[in-house]
């Protein structure tokens, strides 16, 4: 079944990647976050002498494993920065603020932090002296400096050595990496999205080169490299050519292991999208079986595929779909 493409109003959506990053921290990067728990700053000194803040476990000239730790001084210098007039969540302060990077007094490096500048973008410049504001509660990680903050004091004093070894160091850390953004799919799987939603149709779309017809379509044939814009309903049946068993529990997931996600060529289809097979015990689930959708409750999209009953399909029909 064929047919032009709707007008359709191009979809918009917020969008959040965020996952938890666990790490183990070497000699020198637990010595760093360690001292920042104890309000000490240090860098690790190279063997031509210079001092780098955040310290490194290895030279970035010579590739040399470096060890011998020094302490610099809270105070330091700005030597670029940007504003930032709109805070985004989880950022270091609420108010506009300046990304700076500051040289610390003893150091060679710059570090990255933020500079609480309440005089607004005028208020800063390259050169102006800060100093650290350390937060109220420390754990062991870059947080532990708060912020920046201008500071009258004059440049003091020369990295001194220090030994690295505190009480409970901290040898490891979770840090949050989060990215929020808005995803447009673009006309084509507008189209395609709006009739699963609407009609519990499934819209491909057909290359006019080729004639294959790719779902979820694309908006042209990455074969070809030519738009699509003949709408194809396929469907509602298809026949799983590849799986695989899943045995890890993802978070917020509430399906039990082990479960079937499998590439399903629909009827009518030239290329395999993948879904969950259920109604059928996870080792029972074969290639070429013959599956159709089970449509969730409140009917937008197919929550899983179920097996139809029928013969299962032909090696030969669907091995360019694997």
């Amino acid at each position: 079944m064929t047919s032009s493409p709707a007008p359709a109003e191009t979809l918009r959506a917020p969008l959040v990647v965020e996952f938890p990053f666990t790490r183990s921290l070497g000699p020198v990067q637990s010595a760093f976050l360690t001292g920042l728990r104890e309000r000490t700053v240090l860098g690790v000194r190279t063997a031509d002498r210079k001092v780098l803040v955040p310290p490194v476990e290895y030279d970035p000239v010579t590739a040399e494993e470096i060890r011998e730790l020094v302490e610099v001084a809270p105070t330091g210098t700005v030597t670029t920065w940007a504003w930032n007039p709109a805070p985004r969540a989880n950022q270091p302060l609420g108010v506009p603020f300046a990304w700076v990077l500051v040289r610390l007094d003893g150091a060679d490096t710059a570090l990255l932090h933020a500079l609480d500048a309440p005089g607004g973008p005028e208020a800063v410049r390259t050169g102006m002296r800060v100093r650290i504001r350390w937060a109220e509660e420390r754990g062991g990680a870059i947080t532990d400096i708060a912020c920046f903050e201008p500071y009258d004091g004059e440049a003091t004093g020369e990295a001194t050595p220090h030994s690295g070894e505190f009480a409970d160091p901290v040898t490891g850390i979770v840090a949050a990496a989060r990215l929020d953004y808005t995803y447009s799919p673009g006309r084509a799987q507008s189209r395609y999205l709006n009739a699963l939603v609407a009609e519990r149709k499934t819209l491909g779309e057909r290359c006019p080169a080729c004639r294959k017809v790719y779902v979820p379509p694309r908006g042209a044939c990455p074969t070809c490299g030519v738009a699509t814009d003949e709408q194809v309903e396929v469907g509602p049946r298809g026949t799983v050519t590849t799986y695989c068993i899943v045995n890890i529990k993802a978070r917020n997931l509430d399906i039990e292991v082990p479960y079937v996600y499998a590439h399903i060529a629909l009827d009518g289809a030239d290329l395999a999208l993948h879904g969950r097979i259920g109604g059928i015990p996870y080792d029972q689930v074969r290639m070429g079986m013959r599956v159709e959708a089970v449509w969730t409750e409140d009917g937008r999209y197919p929550d899983h595929y179920r097996p139809t009953g029928e013969p299962d399909a032909d090696y030969d029909l669907y091995k360019e779909l694997l």
